[in-house]
């Protein structure tokens, strides 16, 4: 089978289509036939830096859609041949993939294996930023950063449906911002947003900010809080030194800061992301939110994925299309 491989660490280019061996799955896992592979910022630094490369050569990749090809022993709730998308840790970049069967859901009703792509890290860990870790109540204000991409998108729909006052985003660049205001986000702040927050909140700041970024974002983000606001980190796009915050960051305003990985949960607690990943898929089949596929490349072509997603103009879900469903 083909499968993208990582063998030295570095751009897009050592992204190198590889002929290799079809994966069998052990117990508790399945094999599945991939139809479409997404594309995440995570994939980007586990290329470039190693992010939870175990050693190479590696095969990138953290979700899929397609048809289950095999199931390991113990695995009796998915069958061969059923549509499903996954959440795959690694590996997604390929013909074929196990995938452990907690994390393996089959296709809801009426969505196609294009769409089930977007599925399985983004939706989740989106809803899971807006409900069940940050906790948004009707009439409160919400700070996004990273608001034209995947979570973005989904975040700024799923805090309008659940009646936020207002909610804000920050993205990287001008272009984008015409973008953001279609998914559900009031004001778009381009760049540095910690004076543009504070001034269009009468200087209160806003209850909820997710933050993917680290580092200077993180801090501004925490400055940008009301009294009892709630900052979730999600991700250190920056790649700076692990955030740190005691007392006198939290005490003045009485805020709290949290934290959330969809891979760690997985790996964690596969039955909460069981009931996360229902009531998250459930917001796409009510259509409560949709993410659109913006870009989309043959699997040879995953360098040129990257490089799209590391210039930081795209918007919405890129994927790779493996069989094309």
């Amino acid at each position: 089978m083909r499968a993208v491989e990582v063998q030295e660490y570095g751009g897009p280019e050592v992204l190198k289509v590889v002929e290799t061996q079809v994966p069998e799955p052990g117990p508790g896992q399945v094999s599945i036939d991939v139809a479409y592979a997404g594309v995440n910022f995570a994939d980007l630094k586990a290329r470039a830096e190693g992010y939870r490369v175990p050693k190479l050569p590696f095969v990138p990749g953290l979700e899929v859609s397609g048809r289950v090809r095999a199931v390991g022993a113990g695995v009796t709730d998915l069958d061969a041949g059923q549509e499903v998308a996954a959440l795959t840790g690694s590996g997604a970049y390929a013909e074929v993939v196990v995938a452990d069967a907690a994390a393996v859901f089959p296709v809801p009703s009426g969505v196609d294996l294009r769409t089930a792509a977007t599925l399985p890290t983004v939706v989740p860990t989106a809803y899971a930023l807006v409900h069940s870790v940050g906790r948004l109540r009707s009439g409160e204000t919400v700070l996004v950063q990273g608001a034209a991409g995947g979570i973005g998108t989904v975040a700024g729909r799923l805090a309008k449906a659940a009646g936020a006052g207002a909610v804000y985003g920050v993205v990287s660049a001008a272009a984008k911002v015409p973008y953001a205001h279609e998914h559900g986000y009031d004001e778009v702040f381009v760049g540095d947003f910690e004076k543009p927050v504070l001034a269009a909140t009468g200087g209160r700041g806003v209850d909820l900010a997710l933050d993917p970024v680290g580092g200077e974002t993180f801090q501004a983000s925490l400055a940008s809080l009301a009294p009892f606001g709630r900052l979730v980190s999600f991700g250190n796009a920056s790649s700076a030194e692990p955030w740190r915050v005691g007392q006198p960051e939290l005490y003045p305003r009485a805020v709290t800061v949290s934290g959330f990985s969809i891979l760690s949960l997985a790996q964690t607690a596969p039955a909460a992301l069981r009931a996360l990943a229902e009531r998250a898929f459930a917001t796409v089949v009510d259509g409560t939110v949709a993410l659109p596929v913006t870009a989309e490349f043959p699997l040879a072509e995953a360098p040129e994925a990257h490089r799209l997603m590391g210039a930081r103009t795209s918007t919405g879900k890129l994927l790779l299309r493996v069989s094309g469903g």
